[in-house]
């Protein structure tokens, strides 16, 4: 049972951990969003990460990620890989030399975000894109877990990833990487954290594996699953090879509102939304056998609502209603620890006000629900 600090309204859907109802988010953003500074900066204090992004008059611009970090002298950037050592730019990750990350070989079919469509879990697109008609038994995914990340997710399922970048390792180059490929990977998904700070690796590493998949005539997918929170052209890059290969690039948009968004992922949306949307108008007509993109939205409690997910479908359907919609279950993570999973209840809420607008939407992470 949390109190908003603002209204004092009291319910077991605000989380006393953020002392804010997403009533107040919405119509006293001002106050809300002074609050949610503070909670952010506490828990970015533990993992040694500056509390909010940086824009240092005198600083130098990273341009990695689209926060356009502009880091101080002596400072670090808000995913924590890039320093500013003497005036200069030093990037202690996500260079092809220097990929701070995770990998493990995940078995097909796999716990994916487009498994109900994705060609490595059905055979869609087969035999172009798959190996099989159905599931691709026998099969493995290169799952790239990147240590860092561009948002601040108060709610984050992979919230461990803080780990790695406080550590800045383990490091493993792109070369090293694409030499994990072998004939049993058909498919390499980035995640983490996320890929968008670490994107000059993420592409090398891509582009070595696709090279070794051409000249041994093998299928290779290359998938995303990002906040979508790139510099342009890293945007468009990653869906050009997902796109070329079969893959997928899937965004999670975790809210609508502007205000909301900044409270509970500290930065904007608005760059996201529209890498989104110039990478379904480029390339979704352009490859029906395989949707190549697809977005998921994390209904948490009390704070993501139909309202929310409403507004994310609508203008998704304005892109194309025909792309895939995942809505995903909350599970108490990080910060917000103290609210309850979703409910059936929102859950097919924001299922039903989904299908007012998109043609393909479905309900993950089921078995959550409560």
């Amino acid at each position: 049972m949390g109190t908003c600090l603002i209204c004092k309204a009291i319910s077991p859907l605000i989380s006393s951990k953020l002392g804010v109802c997403v009533k107040c988010i919405r119509e006293k953003p001002e106050k809300a969003l002074e609050i949610f500074r503070f909670v952010r900066r506490e828990t970015r204090k533990r993992f040694e990460l500056p509390p909010e992004i940086p824009k240092d008059p005198n600083g130098v611009k990273c341009g990695m990620c689209a926060n356009d970090c502009v880091i101080g002298r002596g400072s670090r950037g808000f995913c924590g890989l890039v320093f500013n050592i003497d005036g200069q730019i030093k990037r202690m990750g996500g260079t092809p030399e220097r990929g701070i990350l995770e990998w493990y070989y995940d078995p097909l079919p796999t716990n994916c975000v487009a498994w109900w469509f994705c060609p490595g879990c059905t055979g869609t697109g087969y035999p172009k894109y798959a190996y099989k008609p159905a599931a691709e038994t026998g099969y493995v995914n290169l799952a790239v877990f990147y240590g860092a990340c561009s948002l601040d997710c108060l709610f984050c399922q992979n919230w461990h990833y803080r780990y790695l970048s406080q550590r800045l390792a383990p490091c493993v180059s792109s070369e090293e990487l694409a030499g994990k490929v072998n004939e049993r990977v058909s498919c390499i998904c980035f995640f983490g954290g996320d890929p968008s700070t670490q994107m000059l690796h993420a592409i090398k590493v891509s582009e070595m594996s696709l090279e070794w998949a051409e000249r041994n005539k093998r299928i290779l997918r290359i998938c995303w699953e990002t906040n979508g929170n790139m510099r342009r052209e890293f945007a468009l890059k990653a869906a050009e090879l997902s796109f070329k290969s079969g893959g997928i690039i899937k965004f999670d948009l975790k809210a609508w509102d502007e205000n909301i968004y900044a409270a509970l992922c500290g930065v904007s949306k608005k760059e996201i939304f529209e890498n989104f949307r110039i990478i379904g108008e480029r390339y979704f007509p352009e490859r029906a056998e395989v949707p190549v993109l697809t977005a998921s939205t994390l209904l948490v409690p009390g704070y993501i609502d139909s309202v929310e997910v409403e507004n994310i479908a609508k203008f998704i359907a304005e892109i194309d209603p025909q792309i895939p919609y995942t809505l995903l279950a909350f599970y108490p993570q990080y910060v917000i620890d103290d609210l309850p999973t979703t409910s059936r209840k929102q859950a097919y809420e924001c299922y039903q006000v989904s299908k007012k607008y998109l043609r393909n939407v479905k309900i993950g992470n089921i078995h959550l629900l409560s």
